[in-house]
């Protein structure tokens, strides 16, 4: 209906362009908002307070000569100028209650569109080192990753989920060494546990998974420890991988590195899956070094300009594009930098042909944002296709504490154990009810409760109630041609208007939620019209004896029916027949 309006209010402006009233190729940026006091109309427009300046004009008078453009329009009943220029229009009935057939009739397409037709975009989230299980920091993150492509494949565009598995570095020689050292623990040696291993009960079940499976693991003998007083955590991690890498070979060095990744990787999948979390792509970081991209990358900043050398080691000039500092891409051992994947990555996602890159990344991360967009640009690409979503941290509560977690030590909550504690409903729910950017609590004992006060549960209720109402309809209601006339003419009810104004705002909701990255706009709207529901259900009766008004209610919350459901599926919760 927004969109209705503002094409109304475009030709009116473009009326007064043509009499010379307004500059030809003035333009301005006015809103269209819903007064906050319903007294006020139905939707406010400031036209006339942006025009004032330019023309020199008081904003009343202005907006008087806008008002005489809309005054024959079907869709506007009433409107009036308040204020200093505000101008306030009230729709026709017939306009307001136009939309409950046409959702009806379009049923779960009712909020699609194909504005994004064409337009390819990845949209990378998650992408948790597989050195363990996913932990409820990562689970806010998957869910806004989810409904955001969700969002923007609603409103047509050609999404690519990607997990970029972080499979390569010295991150998966840690786990490899915690793994092979819980295993010579198994077979009773006296091992000395570094304490910047991992230490989660997780690496015991990789060890036993791999003494259980018979493949020569109960041979090993466990390295010796740093004889150095004054090591720090990290050269006795080194020394002792060297140690272990020494012992075991290369081959079946690699080949634990790779048995404890696909261990854990299959455990990130499995609990993804749980959680209503799918995707496209899996993409190794290990593969960028073995395609030789990482090489590519590299070579192209080089020829570039954008690389130097400096005491054996290869820099990136990212202090010139407004990154704090240069980088080094290549050591002076010829390695490459954790860096130098991602520059590869980004450059390859470039090279993929996505119109939009979109990644999601923890507020931690926030320092990696200017260096990346830097060797966006320095490789020559458009750093504009290129998105960067923030994350805040999640922080559990229960019974009033927040829940202590400590991911290097093991002690935290995995995604998983929120799942099975709260459900995938109540958890992808909360997780999405905030912005990215703001800081939630997750209050666990709120997210189980089956009361009015959980916030999904009562989504979900308005879905069952009315899902019991048309269960109780008599078979002689069914088949009845519902058109805008009828509905106006039998809803006369503020409340009955209120719903179906909300209900017509759901695709221009889907559109603003999809462009702004926001689907905590959808779960607000979605409480908002359950509210709606309730408060309407508990003040007037559905199914009442008189033909017309029953047939014209019924179709309202078939509506409301309708568009609860669509919202639950693009936030990939359930929507619940009896409860």
């Amino acid at each position: 209906m927004k969109a209705q309006l503002q094409a109304l209010v475009d030709a009116g402006l473009e009326c007064l362009r043509d009499t010379g009233y307004i500059p030809s190729g003035l333009e301005i940026s006015y809103q269209i908002d819903t007064p906050k006091n319903p007294e006020h109309g139905d939707y406010s427009v400031n036209a006339a307070m942006l025009l004032a300046r330019p023309l020199k004009r008081p904003p009343r008078e202005i907006a008087a000569s806008i008002v005489e453009q809309l005054r024959s329009d079907r869709l506007v009943a009433e409107v009036d100028i308040a204020g200093p220029g505000f101008i306030n229009i009230r729709l026709a009935a017939d306009a307001i209650f136009e939309c409950i057939p046409e959702v009806i009739q379009a049923g779960e397409r009712y909020g699609c569109s194909d504005e994004g037709a064409g337009i390819k975009v990845q949209v990378e989230f998650v992408s948790a080192n597989p050195t363990g299980p996913l932990h409820v920091g990562h689970g806010r993150g998957a869910a806004l990753g989810s409904v955001i492509s969700t969002l923007l494949t609603s409103c047509g565009y050609d999404v690519t989920r990607e997990y970029y598995v972080n499979d390569a570095g010295r991150q998966m020689d840690i786990l490899a060494l915690s793994v092979y050292l819980r295993v010579a623990e198994s077979l009773g040696y006296q091992v000395s546990f570094p304490s910047a291993a991992y230490q989660g009960e997780y690496v015991r079940d990789i060890a036993n998974t791999l003494l259980s499976e018979d493949r020569g693991w109960d041979s090993i003998t466990p390295p010796e420890a740093s004889t150095r007083q004054d090591a720090t955590d990290d050269e006795e991690l080194d020394v002792t991988i060297a140690a272990i890498r020494s012992s075991l070979g290369e081959q079946q060095y690699g080949a634990l590195r790779e048995l404890a990744k696909d261990f854990i990787l299959v455990s990130i999948q499995e609990d993804l899956a749980a959680f209503e979390v799918h995707y496209d792509e899996w993409y190794s970081e290990r593969s960028l070094a073995e395609n030789g991209l990482i090489e590519d990358a590299v070579s192209t900043l080089d020829e570039r300009g954008q690389i130097y050398t400096r005491e054996g080691a290869k820099w990136f000039r990212s202090a010139s594009f407004d990154d704090e500092k240069d980088r080094v891409v290549i050591r002076e051992n010829g390695q490459s930098t954790y860096f130098a994947s991602d520059i590869a990555y980004h450059y390859d996602k470039y090279q993929r042909g996505f119109d939009h890159i979109i990644n999601i990344w923890g507020a931690d991360h926030h320092g990696y944002v200017p260096r990346v967009e830097a060797a966006v640009t320095a490789l020559g690409q458009n750093s504009g296709q290129l998105e960067i979503v923030l994350v805040q941290f999640a922080s559990l509560i229960r019974d009033g504490e927040k829940v202590s977690m400590s991911t290097r030590s093991g002690e935290f909550v995995t995604l998983k154990e929120l799942v099975d504690e709260v459900g995938c409903d109540a958890a992808r729910f909360f997780y999405v009810m905030r912005r990215a950017e703001q800081h939630m609590d997750f209050d666990l004992d709120l997210a189980k409760a089956e009361s009015t006060d959980n916030p999904v549960y009562y989504v979900q209720y308005a879905h069952a109630r009315i899902c019991s109402v048309l269960r109780q309809l008599p078979e002689e209601s069914g088949g009845a041609d519902i058109t805008a006339a009828l509905l106006a003419a039998e809803l006369v009810r503020p409340r009955e208007r209120e719903l179906a104004m909300t209900i017509g705002r759901f695709p221009e909701l889907i559109q603003t939620a999809a462009h702004q990255r926001e689907p905590h706009l959808l779960t607000t709207y979605l409480r908002e019209l359950a509210n709606q529901f309730h408060t309407y259900y508990n003040a007037h009766r559905v199914l009442v004896d008189e033909a017309a008004t029953r047939q014209a209610r019924t179709a309202l919350i078939q509506a409301t029916k309708v568009v609860l459901a669509n919202g639950l599926r693009i936030l990939a919760v359930s929507a619940p027949e009896k409860m």
